[in-house]
């Protein structure tokens, strides 16, 4: 029987729905079919890859795909575990056009063979961002509270939170469900502001699903790991195991997870302080980095979560167990890095108050994190007032003499108060239409280019994106979707054009997994084993190696990139530039001319940096068909 992807489509305003069918070969995932979906209706759509509820390890993430409204463009999301639910459904993608009269949920159950049950049901937001833990969270409680019931095995709630409502970065948090409750192992599809989609542009506040429908999924561990032993000489279960060393636990660093081994391994590369730290000379960082991280912040973390092993899984089995817990806290760097010492938080428990605060608003904790150390910044050099920001007290916003638990208190209580700000647009703050449009408005009326030192990617007239936490160039390609991990973030100099076309393969891998549904946690051998799958599963891993570079082909043809507005992110380059010669001891010659043609000329030489990335980027990524 030919394979096909059948595809939901809902519309809200009516509650009509239609199930169509696309045949693998002509589409293969959720990316590339929600990218010629949203081509056409400006959908929302979420889904599943081919493989979900196969036994390959990480196949069940759930792909948000769409029209970001903070990037202003096509952005790719993803959530952990949450495939396993939505694959009871018997389907491959939802795909939400048109927009519900009042907020509402989406019901959407299968019981066994029978049509899908669609509804959707209008809701009091009021009533539930109070209920139960509050804002999402509270939320997700009610809609497991009157709906749960309904289902034979395990629902998921996708849901929102008044982040959603006020800004355009709201995410889409959702967690696994385990006998009808829900547990501390919040997930996200946090990055380009889908949650702020779901409700402003949809009328969606949350979406509940789940099911009994049994397909036919890839069961065959004889079969799968003798493709394992083919290519590694090792069976699916021990080199999986071995790829997801990092997440689970590295017995080089003592500590695991994305949290434990990252600042493990900082070292001089902290970011601190809204990056202030990339203006410090080495020794201050290494300072900062033993003193404030090592041990205290990382002391804590070992202490509270590796060493007694409160670990889980997104949902799904899983070797990695990269959800690293204490108590109904969930430690990921990214957003504990944002809020943590990027704002200028050395203190798990003040680092777990507000990243706690953010992720019941509902916020994409990255960019929050960014956005809220750029206003501490402000406020500490007095380039905005409290009152402009609806605030009182100033930050203690340098490592000198600064004390991890009281000081780190003390900088989470204004990150809180920055948080309400946000949320009741107090002050001049609002942030509905994004960041660099505030920002643009603010300078007219105070004089001052705020903009300057907040760090972001740049996209058309109002897109922006807070970077991936990485001193490295590739943080801040113009790539036409960033913020994810479709660049090059190795710590290694690239000049700039190679460094383009080295993002535009990273791209095409990430691709790979993405329109698999497949979680990069295990890129250690899915990058290269996934197109072989295919092959032997579908017969067409050429076909599907070529749909990828074409439909990063037609990302890139979107791309709309604009040069650096902010001269931090300048400084960014330039200081990792003389860091990698004067610290790491790269001689190469590239590096010592840029160097030379930064110092010479700094805006010249930031723009042909830039363009010789976009170049690289563009000439990689080009049809030739």
């Amino acid at each position: 029987m030919e394979a096909v992807q059948r595809v939901l489509f809902v519309d809200p305003s009516t509650g009509f729905y239609r199930l169509r069918r696309y045949k693998v070969g002509d589409y293969f995932g959720p990316v590339d079919l929600g990218l010629h979906i949203t081509d056409r209706w400006r959908s929302l759509n979420i889904g599943v890859g081919i493989f979900a509820g196969s036994i390959l390890p990480g196949s069940n993430r759930l792909i948000v795909n769409g029209f970001s409204p903070c990037w202003r463009g096509f952005y790719v999301s993803s959530m952990g575990g949450a495939g396993v639910a939505f694959d009871n459904l018997g389907i491959n993608l939802i795909s939400i056009v048109g927009k519900a009269p009042v907020p509402s949920i989406l019901y959407l159950n299968r019981s066994h063979g029978e049509e899908i049950d669609v509804e959707v049901i209008p809701v009091d937001l009021a009533e539930a961002w109070s209920h139960g833990r509050g804002g999402l969270y509270g939320l997700m409680e009610l809609v497991l509270d009157k709906y749960g019931n309904r289902y034979e095995t395990d629902p998921r709630v996708l849901a929102t939170g008044p982040a959603a409502r006020s800004t355009d970065f709201g995410a889409v948090g959702s967690a696994p469900v385990v006998k009808g409750k829900l547990t501390y192992v919040d997930t996200w599809a946090g990055r380009g502001g889908f949650g702020s989609n779901m409700l402003q542009e949809h009328g969606l506040a949350a979406v509940v699903f789940g099911g009994t429908f049994l397909d036919e999924d890839f069961r065959d561990r004889k079969v799968a790991d003798e493709w394992f032993e083919q290519k590694y000489k090792q069976k699916l279960a021990a080199k999986d195991f071995e790829s997801t060393t990092k997440y689970r636990f590295d017995p080089k660093f003592e500590t695991g997870g994305t949290f434990g081994v990252n600042y493990a391994t900082l070292k001089g590369r902290v970011m601190a302080f809204n990056y202030r730290t990339i203006f410090d000379s080495e020794d201050a960082r290494l300072d900062l980095h033993k003193r404030l991280i090592l041990d205290h912040y990382l002391k804590q973390f070992n202490e509270e979560t590796i060493q007694p092993r409160k670990q889980a899984t997104c949902g799904e089995p899983c070797a990695a167990v990269c959800k690293k817990m204490n108590g109904e806290f969930k430690k990921d760097y990214e957003p504990y890095q944002t809020m943590g010492p990027l704002c200028g938080v050395f203190d798990q428990r003040a680092a777990e108050r507000l990243n706690h605060k953010a992720d019941a608003a509902g916020f994409d904790g990255i960019s929050l994190g960014g956005v809220l150390a750029w206003f501490m910044d402000l406020l500490d050099r007095g380039e905005l007032a409290g009152a402009d920001l609806g605030v009182s007290g100033e930050p203690k916003f340098d490592a000198a003499g600064f004390d991890p638990v009281a000081d780190s208190a003390a900088n989470a209580d204004l990150a809180e108060g920055l948080i309400d700000t946000i949320l009741e647009k107090r002050g001049i703050v609002d942030l509905s239409e994004g960041v660099r449009k505030f920002a643009r408005k603010a300078a007219k009326e105070r004089g001052v280019r705020i903009l300057n030192s907040f760090v972001h990617t740049a996209n058309g007239r109002r897109g922006w994106m807070v970077p991936n936490q990485y001193w490295t160039p590739g943080a801040l390609a113009p790539m036409a979707i960033m913020g994810k991990y479709y660049m090059h973030y190795g710590p290694e100099f690239l000049p700039p054009r190679k460094l383009g076309r080295t993002c535009a393969e990273r791209l095409k891998k990430e691709l790979v997994m993405d329109n698999l549904g497949v979680c990069r946690f295990h890129r250690g051998w899915s990058e290269e084993m996934l197109p072989e799958i295919m092959e032997s599963l579908y017969g067409n891993r050429d076909r599907f190696l070529a749909a990828t570079a074409v439909c990063a082909s037609r990302i890139n043809s979107r791309n709309a990139s604009v040069y650096w507005e902010s001269e931090r992110n300048l400084d960014f380059v330039v200081s990792f530039l003389k860091r990698r010669r004067d610290v790491e001891g790269d001689a190469d010659p590239e590096l010592a001319r840029w160097i030379d043609e930064f110092d010479k000329d700094r805006k010249e030489a930031g723009l042909s940096f830039w363009y010789e990335m976009k170049k690289g980027i563009d000439e990689s990524l080009r049809e030739f068909f």
